[in-house]
Parts: C-alpha cells; structure tokens; sequence
C-alpha cells in the first residue's frame, strides 16, 4: 500500500454514532486527496438525479421500508464507476453485512482494484453518549452546537439568529443505547471477516479531532498484517 499523502488509498471507515468518523473522513478526505463515498450521500444523490437505481429507492423510502442490500450494493457498484474513485476513496456505510463485504471484493476486482484497509474507529459507550446528548441544534435556522465542545454564547440560545435550541430525539440516551446495540449487532461479523483478511485497524477515537487523526495517519503507514 502507498503510505505517501496523496497516494492511491482505498479504505472502509467504520464507527458507532459518534464517534467523529464524519470529521476524520474529511481530515482523510483533504490529506490523501481521494473522495469521500458516503452510501447515505449517494442514495440522496442517485434520487434526486433519477438514475434506474434512484428510481427504484426513491419508491421504497417513500413507502418508509428499508433501502434492501442488493439496491445499496448496485448503488455502490454503480458509484464505483466513477473517474475520481479510480485513486482512492473513504467508503462510509458501507458494506453492512458480510454478504456487502463479499459484493465490494468483486466489485473491487472487476475493476481492477483491491482494498488497502478497514479503519475501525472505537470509543467507549459512556463517551459516545456524553458526545450525543450534549448535541444540540437551533430550531430556526438549523445551526448545531455542543454543550462541551461548541456551546453557544448565550445558554441554550442561537449565536446566528438567537432562536431557541432542542435536542434531536435520536439523542436522548435511550434512543442512543439502542442504536449502538444494533450498530454492534451488524458490524460485528463484517469486522470479523476484515480482520481474517489481516486488513483491520482499530483506532482509539478518544480525545481531539487532531489526536485521532494522527494515530489513523499512524497506523497506515504500518504495513498490513
């Protein structure tokens, strides 16, 4: 694998909600120069532009049933037809199941590439609920803000427009509890299967943004297992 900034790098980045996956994919994004392919960005992207896979996604959203893992996985091999893909690229939500872990393999093959690693991004259950429910978002004008880590000047109150600010309700600490049980639940097989595979890093997500992103930087220049 080249470890060398700006070199072909391709990566699967898992992490628990909250974790900062979203804000280290943009650190990966910005020093390795390579795209990054979020299966929810392209699932938006593909309705909005109605392409065939778009078409049949949109119909099942709108019915509010689940996006079925053959259309992401056709979604995702479609994405990967893409020229700025060819160097590299940070695949996020995706794959979710050992099954969309095998389709990414030929997929991959078929173009003739290979994945270079499986980034694991890790925290502690009580961290990452002390990191959502401290998030709060303005109810005018949709500004986000942490109560530790971005706290508005004035205490629950909008620094852009003054207007009140809420909690989203997928961030009370029951909702949250829930959602990484299932998380654990399906990312656990497919860690598995990248780890028998010698392509899995696990990486400490406590402290900065900084810090986390240097020990990423790290551990791919390490050679793979």
């Amino acid at each position: 694998m080249n470890g060398k900034s700006g070199g072909a790098l391709r990566l699967v980045l898992f992490g628990p909600p909250g974790v900062g996956k979203g804000t280290q994919a943009a650190v990966l994004q910005e020093r390795r120069r390579i795209p990054h392919v979020s299966t929810g960005d392209m699932l938006r992207a593909a309705i909005r532009t109605g392409t065939p896979v778009g078409l049949q996604a949109k119909a099942i959203v709108e019915r509010g049933e689940l996006v079925p893992d053959a259309l992401i996985s056709a979604l995702v091999g479609e994405r990967l037809e893409g020229d700025d893909v060819r160097c590299g690229f940070i695949l996020d939500g995706f794959p979710r199941t050992v099954t969309q872990a095998e389709f990414l393999d030929r997929a991959l093959l078929a173009r003739g590439m290979v994945l270079d690693r499986v980034i694991n991004l890790t925290l502690p259950e009580e961290d990452i609920i002390d990191r959502l429910t401290g998030r709060r978002v303005c109810v005018r004008c949709g500004a986000n803000y942490h109560l530790q880590l971005k706290p508005p000047r004035v205490v629950e109150a909008c620094d852009v427009c003054c207007g009140p600010l809420s909690q989203r309700k997928d961030d009370s600490q029951e909702v949250i509890r829930d959602r990484l049980r299932v998380y654990g639940d399906w990312t656990a097989p497919v860690l598995e299967h990248y780890r028998g595979r010698g392509l899995l890093i696990e990486v400490d997500g406590r402290g900065a943004p900084g810090e986390v992103a240097e020990r990423i930087g790290r551990a791919l220049r390490k050679p793979a297992a």
